[in-house]
C-alpha cells in the first residue's frame, strides 16, 4: 500500500471519536462492495443502496446514517438529489439495448419535508419513453412514509461507444 495511502488512513483512525469511526467503517464496507462487484458504482456502495426493478418502477432503498448528513443533522439535498439521479438512470437504462445509454440532461428536485430516520426509499417511473429522449418521475420517501421529495428528470439515449 501506498505510504501516504497509510499515513492518510492512520491519521483518520488516531484522530477519529467514535462516529467517525462508524462512518469510515461504512464508507470502506462500500468500497469493499464495490471491489468484490456486489454494487456497480463507489456511490452504489458508499450510499450502500438497494435497488431493485420491475414492472417499470426502479426502487432504491438506503440507509440514513451520519455520513449523509448537513449541518443541520438532516440527509443532504445532495444525496437525495443523487439518489433519485441514480433510481431514473437506472430505469431508463434497464429498457435500452446494451449497446445504448441514457444520461441525465435536466433534473429538477423539489424538496418538500427534511429526510430523517433510519431509511429512505425513491421510487422512480416513466413520464415519456422516446427513442431518443425520456422524462422521468422520482419521489423520495421517509420509511415512515413521508415524502421528502419529487423530481423530474430528462434524459438522452446515446449510443455507448464500443471500442
Amino acid at each position: 500500500m501506498d505510504r501516504d495511502l497509510q499515513q492518510l488512513l492512520k491519521q483518520c483512525v488516531e484522530n477519529a471519536g467514535e462516529q467517525d469511526l462508524h462512518v469510515i467503517a461504512s464508507m470502506l464496507e462500500g468500497v469493499k462492495d464495490k471491489l468484490a462487484k456486489k454494487k456497480s458504482t463507489y456511490i452504489d456502495g458508499i450510499l450502500h443502496m438497494d435497488r431493485s426493478v420491475e414492472d417499470e418502477l426502479c426502487k432504491i432503498d438506503i440507509p440514513v446514517t451520519p455520513f449523509l448528513s448537513n449541518t443541520l443533522g438532516i440527509v443532504h439535498g445532495g444525496v437525495t438529489a443523487t439518489v433519485i439521479d441514480t433510481a431514473m438512470g437506472t430505469l431508463a437504462n434497464y429498457i435500452l439495448p446494451e449497446e445504448y445509454g441514457a444520461v441525465t440532461t435536466q433534473l429538477n428536485v423539489h424538496y418538500i419535508a427534511p429526510g430523517l430516520g433510519e431509511s429512505l426509499r425513491c421510487e422512480a417511473r416513466f413520464i415519456h419513453r422516446g427513442t431518443k429522449t425520456m422524462v422521468l418521475g422520482a419521489d423520495m420517501y421517509r420509511a415512515d412514509g413521508t415524502k421528502i421529495a419529487y423530481a423530474t428528470g430528462s434524459f438522452f439515449v446515446v449510443k455507448k461507444d464500443m471500442k
